[in-house]
């Protein structure tokens, strides 16, 4: 078995940045006085999400959508599998896995719409109890897929949460296109993420 590089630094630092801002969204939620940092902790996310959406299209191998929308027999054979014991190793993310990515995803950028929707006083207060359905759904599944983490760690010795923080993971080298990272240009693509962060958190300031 290889030690290989499978995330690719946008994913990763993109990984770290909902992480963040998604916890100060949270925490930051119910208070009239930190309800600007709450909107642009919020906005801000959505820039990520978005640039996450184009990565999963435009990144490398394992970032793409393709590498992780599986039917939902190979999420039945995984969880099955799990249950017996006989857990099955995938390089990128697993099934059960890159489903929770996707559910998250939407739920994020519904969250955020929402929220932006309510700051702007559209909607009313149903869209202001929507947007406090999604949030709070989107914690539920943000602690499946921990949870998800850490059996899935357990089951195959593997840390998981390591892997996002250098990109590496046990198996085998088998090099294709899009498998490893951007190289030389990958720099200017975590500008890219960290601009649309930047940008979509201050534009919300000046609307």
């Amino acid at each position: 078995m290889d030690n290989v590089l499978i995330w690719d630094l946008p994913t990763r630092i993109g990984h770290w940045m909902l992480v963040v801002l998604f916890v100060l969204s949270y925490l930051t939620g119910d208070s009239e006085s930190w309800r600007l940092v709450h909107v642009v902790a919020g906005s801000a996310m959505g820039g990520v999400l978005i640039f996450r959406v184009f990565w999963g299209v435009a990144g490398t191998r394992f970032a793409r959508f393709s590498s992780f929308l599986f039917a939902p027999r190979q999420v039945y054979a995984y969880l099955a599998a799990l249950v017996q014991r006989k857990p099955i190793y995938w390089m990128g993310h697993n099934p059960a896995g890159g489903y929770s990515i996707i559910v998250m995803l939407s739920l994020g950028l519904a969250v955020v719409g929402s929220g932006l929707a309510v700051y702007f006083e559209v909607g009313g207060d149903s869209l202001e109890r929507a947007h406090d359905v999604l949030s709070y759904s989107m914690l539920y599944v943000v602690g499946v897929h921990l949870l998800g983490v850490i059996v899935s760690s357990r089951m195959h010795q593997a840390n998981l949460v390591r892997s996002m923080i250098d990109g590496h993971k046990q198996g085998r080298r088998k090099r294709s296109r899009g498998e490893v990272p951007v190289g030389s240009t990958e720099i200017y693509w975590v500008f890219l993420l960290v601009g649309c962060a930047v940008t979509a958190g201050l534009l919300v300031m000046y609307i």
